[in-house]
């Protein structure tokens, strides 16, 4: 389940043209590392790691989005930051990626 909603999140991110090439590419670079550490975190915590996903897809929805609603974006970019507050001591590098992820979609402009 876990692994569907990423796949989704990276084939969103290779198809939208909203987004720079480079921004883009970065995107999928932090995405390919949160791949790993969900994948890990949901070993031991299923269902944070699928909110996790979750969040994620739906921030990267909105920041793809042809026409973005600001107040969207920054609902599911607090929502995504909120689902790994509890990990930040034991999973360090997921709350940093998360947290890159969504100051990367924040900053697009778009």
């Amino acid at each position: 389940m876990i692994e569907d909603t990423l796949a989704e999140i990276e084939a969103r991110l290779n198809s939208t043209e909203a987004i720079p090439a480079e921004k883009r590419r970065e995107l999928q670079r932090l995405l390919a590392t949160l791949k790993a550490e969900v994948g890990k975190l949901s070993k031991t915590h299923a269902e944070q790691a699928q909110s996790i996903a979750g969040f994620t897809q739906v921030s990267a929805h909105e920041a793809t989005r042809q026409r973005q609603n600001p107040q969207l974006l920054n609902a599911s970019l607090n929502g995504l930051k909120s689902s790994v507050e509890e990990f930040e001591k034991s999973h360090p590098k997921l709350v940093e990626i998360v947290n890159s992820i969504s100051n990367t979609l924040a900053n697009l402009g778009i």
